[in-house]
């Protein structure tokens, strides 16, 4: 298994450190997102989007307004639920059913979220860089995704 990086042991660090003790998930989704947007560069939107009634609906985020509801199967989050996988778009314009909510976004992360084994939203991260998202990166983000399950289980 390969090692995360320095810079993504202190964000997991930070991140478990926000989350402790805190028994409010949507709290905790508000302040990672805003923990992921101010540490990461070139990244134009993080947040999360929580399974309500058989679709996705917008959570806790920074950046700019988003898209309310998307299907599961639609579009990079959707097809994340669907795979129950991590998705790394090099660039969404050749992604199959792209949902564009922020036209100056070129490439994106989705990473589901589970709690007692059930999928119940994505961390979706989109930048306006083309290519964006490294190993690296989606090591170190799912990661954090881990963090927050471990804080919810029941």
């Amino acid at each position: 298994m390969k090692k995360m990086s320095e810079f993504y042991e202190l964000l997991a660090q930070q991140a478990q450190a926000l989350i402790d003790g805190v028994v409010y998930p949507i709290a905790n989704y508000a302040n990672l997102s805003a923990l992921l947007y101010q540490s990461l560069t070139e990244i134009n939107w993080a947040g999360f989007y929580l399974i309500e009634d058989g679709k996705l609906v917008l959570g806790p985020f920074q950046g700019k307004p988003a898209c309310i509801e998307i299907d599961i199967g639609k579009g990079v989050c959707g097809t994340a639920v669907e795979r129950d996988a991590t998705i790394v778009v090099k660039n969404v314009h050749s992604f199959p059913g792209h949902i564009a909510c922020d036209g100056a976004s070129m490439s994106e992360i989705v990473i589901p979220m589970h709690r007692n084994g059930e999928i119940i939203g994505v961390l979706d991260i989109d930048s306006p860089v083309e290519s964006r998202f490294t190993e690296e990166d989606k090591l170190g983000l799912e990661e954090i995704v881990r963090i927050i399950e471990k804080g919810q289980e029941v």
